[in-house]
Parts: structure tokens; sequence; C-alpha cells
């Protein structure tokens, strides 16, 4: 019995000093200026990995990158912008990276178009990830790590193949919950593929629970930025914390397509485990369609051959 609840404890306790030694490994974090991204960074420079901040501000990004115990560099990347992706992505130049962290994103915002003409959550959260991770892929060699969330469960939460890009009802928490929907489908098809192809990369997503960060700072509502703020000072874990089931899912013998998250009640906190999903988000044939439908909008398509027929074939369906 004792033996028991010692392991327990241990699984309960795990945080960034559980981490591997990572010396030698690259890492490419998105949003690592702040919040669950900063965190995730200086976990990960601190296990010894050289960690890249890939930020739309290269000023904040720098002077995030000096607080951070270990080895580091900032470059730019606009996930709102596609012309940005690939600039980030051609100047990777063949250099090994062990580690992609998509963990940038933007929440509940009025209604906003990226510089491609997307509407703002799904064409960040979901649309600029899906080309950057493309366009990175022949350089990956261990995993992708994808950020979703909780939101993907809220009611009504599907993907409005219809109608994208919300030109009519533009409501920004369905907005939101359809771009980390998407989050999990892209992670879903990517695995699929990367397996298809025999390619040894792993595709897995996380989510930070309620953790406090600025993210939920920039919701459209007042009276929702209210609630979050109530609910960051009384009821949220930090963004340490928060960061954990990234870091879980980035460094842990884990099965490809793995969702980690926290295991405490309702996946608000604790520490990281393995977790659920809707059906909507195990759904193989929409997320095969969304793929292929991304792959239109952004012009990016799978980069390592094999693996790719059945997405193919649902490009029709739409």
């Amino acid at each position: 019995m004792a033996e028991k609840k010692t392991t327990k404890m241990a699984e309960q306790t795990w945080d960034a000093t559980s981490l591997p030694d990572l010396a030698g490994r690259t890492a490419v974090v998105t949003g690592a200026n702040s919040g669950i991204g900063l965190r995730a960074a200086d976990g990960l420079a601190r296990a010894g990995a050289h960690v890249v901040f890939a930020v739309r501000d290269p000023e904040r990004g720098r002077a995030a990158a000096a607080t951070v115990n270990g080895s580091t560099e900032v470059r730019r990347l606009d996930l709102a912008d596609l012309s940005s992706v690939r600039e980030f992505a051609d100047a990777w130049q063949g250099r090994p990276l062990d580690l992609l962290i998509n963990n940038a994103g933007v929440m509940m915002l009025p209604q906003q178009r990226t510089a491609d003409g997307f509407e703002m959550q799904f064409g960040t959260n979901h649309l600029g990830h899906f080309a950057l991770t493309n366009l990175l892929l022949p350089y990956v060699t261990d995993r992708v790590v994808t950020l979703s969330s909780g939101a993907h469960r809220w009611f009504g939460a599907r993907i409005r193949f219809e109608d994208l890009n919300w030109t009519s009802g533009y409501d920004p928490n369905r907005a939101y919950a359809q771009s980390k929907l998407a989050n999990l489908m892209f992670t879903l098809e990517l695995q699929r593929r990367l397996t298809e192809s025999g390619s040894p990369v792993r595709a897995l997503a996380a989510h930070p629970g309620y953790a406090a960060t600025n993210l939920q700072s920039h919701a459209g509502s007042a009276v929702m930025r209210g609630f979050m703020k109530i609910g960051n000072r009384f009821f949220a874990q930090d963004d340490r914390a928060g960061a954990l089931p990234t870091l879980y899912a980035a460094t842990q013998d884990l099965p490809g397509a793995s969702y980690v998250g926290p295991d405490g009640f309702g996946e608000m906190r604790g520490g990281p485990t393995l977790v659920g999903r809707t059906a909507a988000a195990s759904d193989a044939a929409q997320a095969r369609r969304l793929w292929a439908v991304s792959e239109e909008l952004t012009g990016v398509s799978w980069p390592l051959g094999a693996g790719a027929g059945a997405g193919e074939r649902v490009a029709g369906e739409r």
C-alpha cells in the first residue's frame, strides 16, 4: 500500500525538474515571449535545449529570452501572416529541429482578419501553425506538440466547413472553439501521415487547463474579461503549472496523437497526464477533410511523400 501511495505522489509532483537532459537538442516555441510559451521555453532551456523564441515582436522576445537561464535565440514569426511564416521557414536552412512547439494563440477576439484574409483565431491558431509545421517538417527529428484547449469541448464546437472564416454570424467564443478543435484534428491527421510515410516523428497535443496568462485579457467582451480576471486570481493555476502538459508531451515517451492535460477535476489544474477528447476531435475523416482545406487555403502541402493519399481523396467532399 505504501508503495502505491509513493508512486501516485511521484506522478502528481511531475514538474519541470523532472525533464530529461536535453543538451544538444533544439526546440522552436511559438509565442514564447509570455505565459505558457515562456514557461515552456524556460523549462526546455534549463534542461539544456537550445530554444528558439518564434515571436511576432522580436524586442519583446529578446526581453523575455533574457529572463531564461539557458541557450536561446529570437526569430520573428507572425502566424497571422503566411509570408512571415514562409520567411521563418526559409531562414531555417536545413538545420535539424528536435522539437516544434506550436504554442502561440489568440483567444475570443472581436472579429478581425489575418494578413491573408482569414478569421483571426482560425488563421492564427490553426492555419499559421499548419503552414509552419509542414514547412519545417523536413527538418524535425523528434516531435511536434500543438496546444489545444478544453474549449474544443464547448457546446456547439465544430468545424464550419461551410464558412470557416465566419463571414456571417461571427461569435468569438465559437470561433475560438473551432480553432482549438482544429488543433486536435490537425494533430490526429498529422500523426496518420507521419505513420504512413514511415517517419519516426510524433505529433502530440496538449492543453494547460485553466492557467492564468495574459491571453484572457484580449477577449472581446468586457464582461468576459472581468470574469476571467476573477477566475485567474481565485481559481486558475499559474503559468508554470500550465506549461507542464506542454513539457510532458514534448519529452515523455508517449504514443503519437496523444493528448496531455492536467489530472485534476475537469482538467482545470493538476499534474500532466493523458486526457480524452470529443468524438469530433477523433473523427479521422473530418480531420482529413480539414487538412485538405488547409492545404488549399495556405498553399502549403504535405512535404514527406507517402501518407497524403487519404487527405487528397476527401478534398472534393466540401
